[in-house]
C-alpha cells in the first residue's frame, strides 16, 4: 500500500510539473510522434499476402525531412494551433503526392487537428475538421497508390474525425470545469462579502447601543450629581437621595454595557450574557429613571401590550430613551415630556414631545434647547447641532431605516421638540437592527 501511495505521489508531481512546463510536454510529444512515424515508415501494409511486413522498405530523404518537419512544428501547437495544422497537413499531402507514401506523416496532422479542436470554439472545429478530413482523405484516395476504397484511406478519414471529436469533447469538459470553478469562486466571494457586510452592520448596531446606553445613563448621573452638589450643605437628605439615583443609574449603565460588550465575546468565552435586550416591556422602568432625575414624563399607550418583534421592540425602546435623554440635557429644567406608543395597522408609531423653553445663550440671548438638531443640520432655533443632529439622531435614523420605517425630528410650533418614528412590524429580511 505504501508503494502504491508513493507511486501515486510521484505521478501526481510529474503531472503538475508537465502542466507548469507545457513546452517540455509538447517537445516530448513531438519526439514520441517522430518515433512512431519513423517506425511506421518501415512497415509495408502490402508486403505479404497474409498482412503487412516490417523492414522490407525504408523511407527516403524526402520522407525523413517531412517527418522531421511534421514532428518539429508540434512543439508550437499550443501557441499557433492553426498554422501548425496547416504545415502538418501540407506535409501529409506532399507525402501522399509521391504515390506510394513510405512515412505516415498524417499522424502529425491528426495531433495538430486535436489541438485546434481543444483550443478553439465548436464552429471553428467543425469547419477546420471537415476541411482537414476532406483534404487528407482526398489526397490519400486520389494521389495514393492504393485503391480509393482501401483501409488505409478509410483510416485517414477515421483518425482525423476522431481527433476533431476528441478535441471538442476535451474543450467542452474544460469549459464545464472552468464554469463550475468560477461559480464556486463567485459563491465564495459572495459569502465573504456577505460576512463582511454582516460584521459591519453588527458593529454599527453595537455602536448605536453603546451610544444610547452611555448618553442616557451618563446624562442622568450628571444631573443627579449636580443636584447632590447643590443641596449637599443645606438639604443632605435630598443629596443622599440624588446620590442613590446616581448609584442606581451607574449600576444600570454597567449592566447594559456588560450585556452589549458581551455581544463581542467569542462563542466559547465563559459567562456570556443571557439577559434579553431591553424593550417596551420595561418602558415604565425607563420612564421612572427620568422622573427620578426631575423630568416629568407622561405615557400614553394604545398598543394593547402587543408583543412586537425583537428588532422593533428594541428600536422603539432606544428611540424613546435617546429622545428623553436629549430632552433632559437640552430642553431646560422646567421641561415636561410626553411619550406615546400607538399601534396603527401593520406599524407602531412612537412619539416623544416636549415643551422645552429656549435655554439662555452666553450673550444673554436665547437659543432652543442647546441646539437639538432637526436632522438637517439645524439646531433648535438656529443653535449649534449637538443633540439630535449628532450621533443620537443618526443612531435613531439608522435603526428606523434598517427596519424599513421613517423618522421625523423637528421643533414644534410654539416651542418644544417632536420626535416621531413609524416602525413596521415586519423587519426587512437580513437587515441588522
Amino acid at each position: 500500500m505504501r508503494g502504491v501511495t508513493s507511486l501515486g505521489n510521484r505521478v501526481g508531481r510529474g503531472r503538475r510539473w508537465l502542466r507548469e512546463h507545457p513546452l517540455a510536454f509538447d517537445g516530448a510529444l513531438a519526439l514520441a510522434v517522430l518515433v512512431c512515424m519513423v517506425v511506421g515508415s518501415f512497415v509495408d501494409p502490402h508486403g505479404h499476402r497474409h498482412g503487412p511486413s516490417f523492414g522490407e522498405r525504408t523511407p527516403d530523404a524526402r520522407s525523413v525531412l517531412l517527418m522531421l518537419t511534421g514532428a518539429a512544428v508540434l512543439v508550437w501547437r499550443r501557441r499557433r494551433p492553426l498554422p501548425v495544422l496547416l504545415l502538418t497537413g501540407a506535409a501529409g499531402v506532399v507525402e501522399y503526392a509521391e504515390g506510394d507514401p513510405a512515412a505516415p506523416v498524417a499522424m502529425s496532422a491528426v495531433i495538430a487537428l486535436y489541438t485546434v479542436a481543444s483550443r478553439t470554439d465548436r464552429p471553428t472545429t467543425w469547419r477546420v475538421g471537415l476541411l482537414t478530413m476532406t483534404v487528407l482523405t482526398g489526397a490519400a484516395m486520389l494521389l495514393g497508390a492504393a485503391p480509393w476504397y482501401s483501409q488505409e484511406n478509410l483510416g485517414v478519414f477515421a483518425w482525423t474525425g476522431m481527433a476533431a471529436a476528441a478535441g471538442d469533447a476535451v474543450r467542452s469538459r474544460r469549459a464545464f470545469v472552468d464554469a463550475i470553478r468560477e461559480r464556486a469562486e463567485r459563491a465564495e466571494r459572495t459569502r465573504e462579502e456577505e460576512a463582511r457586510r454582516r460584521v459591519a452592520e453588527e458593529r454599527l448596531r453595537i455602536a448605536r447601543d453603546l451610544h444610547d446606553v452611555v448618553a442616557h445613563h451618563i446624562a442622568l448621573v450628571n444631573v443627579q450629581a449636580g443636584v447632590a452638589a447643590h443641596v449637599m450643605d443645606k438639604r443632605p437628605d435630598q443629596a443622599k437621595e440624588a446620590l442613590a439615583h446616581v448609584r442606581e443609574a451607574s449600576r444600570s449603565a454597567l449592566d447594559e454595557l456588560r450585556a452589549t460588550v458581551g455581544l463581542l465575546r467569542q462563542s466559547g468565552d465563559p459567562e456570556a450574557p443571557t439577559e434579553p435586550a431591553p424593550g417596551l416591556a420595561v418602558l415604565d422602568d425607563l420612564l421612572a429613571t427620568f422622573r427620578h432625575a426631575g423630568l416629568p414624563v407622561e405615557l400614553a399607550r394604545t398598543d394593547g401590550g402587543t408583543t412586537l418583534p425583537a428588532a422593533v421592540d428594541l428600536a422603539a425602546y432606544r428611540i424613546i430613551q435617546e429622545a428623553l435623554t436629549n430632552v433632559r440635557k437640552h430642553a431646560g429644567p422646567d421641561a415636561r415630556a410626553e411619550v406615546s406608543v400607538v399601534r396603527v395597522g401593520r406599524t407602531v408609531e412612537v412619539t416623544v414631545l416636549d415643551d422645552g423653553a429656549p435655554a439662555p445663550a452666553p450673550d444673554g440671548g436665547a437659543h432652543r434647547g442647546g441646539g437639538r438638531g432637526d436632522g438637517h443640520g439645524e439646531g433648535r432655533g438656529g443653535g449649534p447641532d449637538r443633540g439630535h443632529g449628532g450621533h443620537g439622531l443618526i443612531g435613531m435614523r439608522e435603526r428606523v431605516t434598517a427596519l424599513g420605517g421613517s423618522l421625523t425630528a423637528a421643533p414644534r410650533y410654539g416651542g418644544g421638540f417632536r420626535v416621531h418614528a413609524i416602525l413596521p412590524l415586519t423587519a426587512p429580511t437580513g437587515e441588522a437592527t
